[in-house]
């Protein structure tokens, strides 16, 4: 892993001064200057709006009951899609858009979900060793949490953690 960062960091500012100077002596200097800020702007606009749509979805599924896993996801992508907009160059620009997009940002996002393994602990006093799934347990078993509870009114006063 460490040397893949290395490699990203060494290649990516060599990538972008190539693509720079390529474009610049097409289109010359102070127009190529425009398109990077032109690309921030646009990029800022961008991260903006997604940022405020994948939110509202967050919310929704709070609302609902459900985590948002994959909104916290799509947040980071459009994090690092914004840090890629802001820095300087084409190719950065290229991945941070692929991070706003929504259709390209889903599928960066199922591609670091197929590299990620979740491992799930037992929970203590468990029999069981299957992972928690949205649609029951292991052989379509419903999922169940045991627990134990009592009916406190706010008139009771405080609650007594130990």
């Amino acid at each position: 892993m460490a040397l893949i960062i290395f490699l990203l960091l060494l290649f990516t500012p060599l990538i972008e001064i190539f693509i720079l100077i390529e474009i610049g002596s097409v289109i010359g200097a102070v127009p190529t200057i425009g398109l990077c800020i032109l690309t921030a702007l646009l990029g800022a606009a961008l991260l903006r709006h997604q940022g405020i749509r994948t939110l509202q979805r967050a919310r929704t599924n709070l609302d609902r009951g459900t985590v948002p896993a994959l909104e916290m996801l799509e947040g980071v992508a459009l994090a690092v899609g914004g840090l890629l907009l802001m820095t300087p160059g084409f190719f950065t620009d290229a991945i941070g858009f692929a991070c706003l997009i929504p259709f390209t940002r889903r599928l960066l996002v199922g591609m670091v979900l197929k590299r990620v393994h979740v491992v799930y602990g037992p929970i203590e006093g468990s029999t069981r060793r299957h992972p928690p799934t949205g649609k029951g347990g292991a052989g379509g078993e419903p999922r169940v949490i045991e627990g134990e509870y009592q009916r406190r009114d706010d008139s009771d006063g405080p609650i007594d953690r130990q």
